[in-house]
C-alpha cells in the first residue's frame, strides 16, 4: 500500500508536532520518509516554520524543536576562543565534560560579517557524532577561514559550570583574553 502525500500546512504541522515531541534531532531525510515528500521540501517547510518564529533549529545530527522546561534556569554565554582545527575535539569535549551545551560557533568574516552555525552538542556521543560528520564529509570549521579565532555561544544549568569551562579552556589555551 503507497503511503499517502501530507500536503502544505497539515505537513507543516505534522512536522512541528514531531520537532516538539521529540528529545532528539530529526534528519531531514527522516522527515521526508514519515511525510512521503523530498527532503527538499522538507528543507523549504522548515524555513516556513522558522518564518512563523517556531524555534526550529538545524543541528549537524538534524532538525531540533528547542524547548525550555518550564522554571528552568538556563545561563547563556559567549565565549572567545582560539585553537587549531585538530583541537576542535578536545575543546568540545571540555566543555560538555562541564556539562556546557555548546549551542552554536560564529566567526567574524572580512567579507561576509558574521557567520553562525548551529553545532548543539551536550554529551560526548554528540561531540564524536559532530566530529565524525565533519571528516566524513571533509568539511572545514568556520574557524578556519580567521586563523583559529572563534565564539562560542554555550549554555549550562549555572554560572559556576561555565566560570569552570572558562578555567579549563584557558589552561590549554583555548581561551582568548
Amino acid at each position: 500500500m503507497e503511503q499517502r502525500k501530507i500536503l502544505g500546512e497539515e505537513r507543516r504541522n505534522f512536522i512541528l508536532q514531531l520537532l516538539k515531541d521529540s528529545g532528539f534531532p530529526i534528519t531531514g531525510s527522516e522527515l521526508a520518509e514519515k511525510t512521503n515528500v523530498s527532503r527538499q521540501v522538507i528543507v523549504g517547510d522548515i524555513t516556513l516554520l522558522k518564518a512563523k518564529n517556531e524555534p526550529i533549529i538545524a543541528t549537524s545530527q538534524g532538525y531540533m524543536y528547542l524547548k525550555q522546561a518550564s522554571g528552568t534556569v538556563v545561563h547563556e554565554r559567549t565565549i572567545a576562543c582560539k585553537h587549531s582545527p585538530e583541537d576542535t575535539d578536545k575543546e568540545l569535549l571540555l566543555f560538555v565534560d562541564h556539562g556546557v551545551t555548546v549551542k552554536e560557533v560564529r566567526i567574524e568574516h572580512a567579507v561576509y560579517g558574521d557567520l553562525t552555525a548551529s553545532i548543539m552538542v551536550s554529551n560526548r556521543q554528540e561531540v564524536q557524532q559532530f566530529m565524525e560528520k565533519i571528516r566524513k564529509t571533509k568539511a572545514a570549521f568556520l574557524s578556519e577561514l580567521t586563523g583559529g579565532i572563534h565564539l562560542h555561544t554555550v549554555s549550562a544549568a549555572s554560572e559556576a559550570a561555565l566560570d569552570q569551562v572558562e578555567k579549563a579552556l584557558q589552561k590549554e589555551g583555548y581561551l582568548m583574553e
